[in-house]
């Protein structure tokens, strides 16, 4: 299976060509561009790149949300132009699922956090058992110190600590640590951000199992209004 991923629901703008269990070609940024700058062209180096024409991918992953309305509105417009010019299914991604995936294998419970403004976070936890990923608290927009609440309870429930990532970490990571101390530890730089490889592999195990939406079905998940 060949795949096109997308990746641009928060700071990160990502782009990965995906064939036959390989990630065969991947373009991350995090910078100060605006995704509608660094997009397209990411797609046009990866797709050259990696040698596979856009012809030949058999679907579009792409992460549904929830996120930046703005960074979530570019990959949605991106991924549903491409998918109606070639006549290809969208693969939509929940967004914390594949931040989540960032840390496969780990043990303990994993939450991202994406910085929702306004004192909130898009969150969810999730833990992975014999390599698969298991859902303990659905994608949600909550208080941080809410968060930290649920987070402390399931540290005391099963004596395991919880490790954070994602761009809601440097906002609220004093707040978080005050309430979970030593219960709670942080991802390291190398894997606490988005990638597009992580949807491009969420996104061949959907789309295997007929998971996918036509490019005129597929829309956005903001959780809440702008």
């Amino acid at each position: 299976m060949k795949l096109l991923a997308i990746e641009s629901s928060g700071l990160v703008a990502s782009a990965a060509v995906f064939a036959d269990d390989t990630i065969v070609a991947e373009f991350t940024v995090n910078n100060k561009q605006t995704h509608s700058q660094t997009l397209l062209p990411m797609i046009d180096q990866v797709v050259t790149m990696s040698g596979i024409d856009l012809k030949e991918i058999d679907a579009i992953a792409t992460t549904s949300g929830p996120g930046s309305f703005t960074g979530l509105r570019i990959g949605a417009a991106t991924a549903k132009g491409l998918g109606l010019a070639l006549h290809k299914p969208i693969v939509p991604i929940t967004t914390l699922e594949a931040l989540a995936f960032r840390l496969a294998g780990r043990e303990g419970n994993i939450c991202p956090m994406m910085d929702a403004r306004r004192g909130q976070v898009y969150t969810g936890i999730y833990t992975f058992v014999n390599g698969e990923m298991q859902v303990i608290q659905e994608q949600c927009a909550i208080s941080v110190e809410e968060l930290a609440g649920r987070l402390k309870e399931e540290c005391e429930k099963y004596g395991k600590k919880v490790v954070l990532l994602g761009d809601g970490v440097p906002v609220y990571r004093e707040k978080v640590q005050e309430i979970l101390q030593e219960q709670c530890e942080f991802a390291p730089a190398s894997c606490n951000r988005q990638r597009a490889a992580c949807v491009a592999v969420l996104g061949q195990s959907l789309a295997a199992a007929g998971k996918t939406v036509s490019s005129d079905d597929f829309a956005p998940e903001y959780l809440r209004m702008s």
